[in-house]
C-alpha cells in the first residue's frame, strides 16, 4: 500500500472495482505496440467465441454471445456483424441444424487474439516489472483463481444469494 493508498481493509477492498474498470481502460492501451480501440472492444466478442468453442466445443450463435456478454441480442447482432466486416470472424451453418448460424474465428481474428494474448503478456510484464518475482506469480495466480470463482455470479438467484441445488 501506497501512503496515498487505501489505508484500511475495508478502503483497500472498497478500491478493487474501480481498479478493474481502470485495468479495463488503460493498460492495454498504454504499453509500446498497443492494440486499437476499436479492436480491443472486437476482443469482446471474439474472446466469448474462442473461449466458449474451445472450452466446451459447442457451437456459438449470436444469441449465445448476448446472453455471455449481458447485452441485448440486436447489441451483440451489431457487434458481431462488425466483426465479419472487418474479417475476424465468419458465419457458418450448424454442423447440428442446418438451420442455425454459427460464429466461428476467422484467419485474421485467430491472429488478432494472438497478437492480443501477446499484448496482454507485455504489458503485464512492464506493469510489474519492478515488482519481486514472488509478488508477479502470487499476483497472477490470485487473478486465475479471482476469474475462475466468477462462475459462481451466474449461480446467484435475483436476490443475489447463492442457488442451491
Amino acid at each position: 500500500m501506497t501512503t496515498n493508498g487505501p489505508h484500511t481493509a475495508e478502503d483497500l477492498l472498497n478500491a478493487v472495482g474501480p481498479a478493474f474498470s481502470k485495468l479495463r481502460r488503460t493498460s492495454l492501451l498504454e504499453v509500446a505496440n498497443p492494440i486499437s480501440a476499436k479492436d480491443l472492444s472486437r476482443t469482446l466478442v471474439l474472446n466469448i467465441v474462442q473461449e466458449h468453442t474451445r472450452e466446451s466445443g459447442a457451437e456459438i450463435t449470436v444469441g449465445a454471445v448476448a446472453e455471455l456478454l449481458g447485452v441485448d441480442p440486436s447489441v451483440a447482432s451489431r457487434m458481431v456483424s462488425d466483426n465479419i466486416k472487418a474479417g475476424y470472424l465468419v458465419r457458418a451453418a450448424s454442423q447440428q441444424d442446418g438451420r442455425r448460424t454459427v460464429l466461428r474465428l476467422g484467419p485474421e481474428g485467430t491472429e488478432l487474439m494472438s497478437r492480443l494474448r501477446r499484448h496482454q503478456r507485455e504489458a503485464f510484464d512492464y506493469i510489474t516489472d519492478d515488482w519481486a518475482d514472488e509478488d508477479r506469480l502470487e499476483f497472477a495466480r490470485l487473478m486465475l483463481k479471482y476469474v475462475d470463482s466468477l462462475a459462481r455470479l451466474r449461480d446467484r438467484d435475483p436476490a443475489g444469494d447463492a442457488k442451491r441445488p
